[in-house]
C-alpha cells in the first residue's frame, strides 16, 4: 500500500485504511459496493467551481447514493452559482486522479464542504488519495482535518 499524501494526513487521527479492487467508473458506488459499506456512509468528493471567478475551486464531500445540489453548494461557500469544475482542473489543484480525490492532502488548500445528513454518523469513508484506497474515521474528524464545514449540500 501507498503511502498517500491523505494517509500522511490522518496518520494521528483515529482512522481505518480500507483497500479494494479499483474500478475504471462509478467509482465511488463501485467502493462501497467492494467494501460492503452501506452507500450513504461513504463519501464521494466533488471539485466545485464558481461561475463568476472559474479559479476559485472547492471541494464538496456528500454520500454516494446522493447528488451534490450545485445550488446548495454555491449558497453555502458564499457563491452566485457553481458548475462542476473541469476534470483537468480538478485533477491540478487536488493533485489526485478522478476517482482517487480526496478531500485530505490535497495540493492547494481548498474550501471543504460536507453534507449536512452525515454530521451525526459515527464513521464515514472517504477516498484516501488513490484508486481501490479509503479510509474510514468521523465526520468530526473529517471536518477538523479539513476545517471543513457541514451544510445542507445534497439533492
Amino acid at each position: 500500500m501507498q503511502r498517500t499524501r491523505a494517509l500522511k494526513v490522518v496518520a494521528k487521527t483515529p482512522h481505518k485504511v480500507l483497500e479494494y479492487a479499483a474500478s475504471q467508473d462509478n467509482f465511488g458506488e463501485h467502493s462501497a459496493h467492494e467494501l460492503g459499506l452501506d452507500p450513504t456512509t461513504v463519501l464521494k468528493t466533488l471539485v466545485v467551481s464558481n461561475v463568476q471567478d472559474p479559479k476559485k475551486l472547492a471541494l464538496c464531500c456528500v454520500p454516494v447514493s446522493g447528488h451534490l445540489s450545485l445550488k446548495a453548494a454555491a449558497k453555502a461557500l458564499g457563491w452566485k452559482k457553481a458548475a462542476m469544475a473541469e476534470l483537468a482542473q480538478a485533477e491540478h489543484a487536488t493533485g489526485y486522479v478522478v476517482g482517487g480525490i480526496s478531500p485530505l492532502g490535497t495540493l492547494k488548500r481548498l474550501p471543504v464542504l460536507l453534507d449536512a445528513t452525515i454530521e451525526s454518523l459515527d464513521a464515514i469513508t472517504v477516498s484516501a488519495g488513490q484508486r481501490g484506497l479509503s479510509v474510514q474515521l468521523a465526520p468530526g474528524d473529517l471536518a477538523k482535518l479539513t476545517s471543513g464545514k457541514f451544510a445542507p449540500i445534497g439533492a
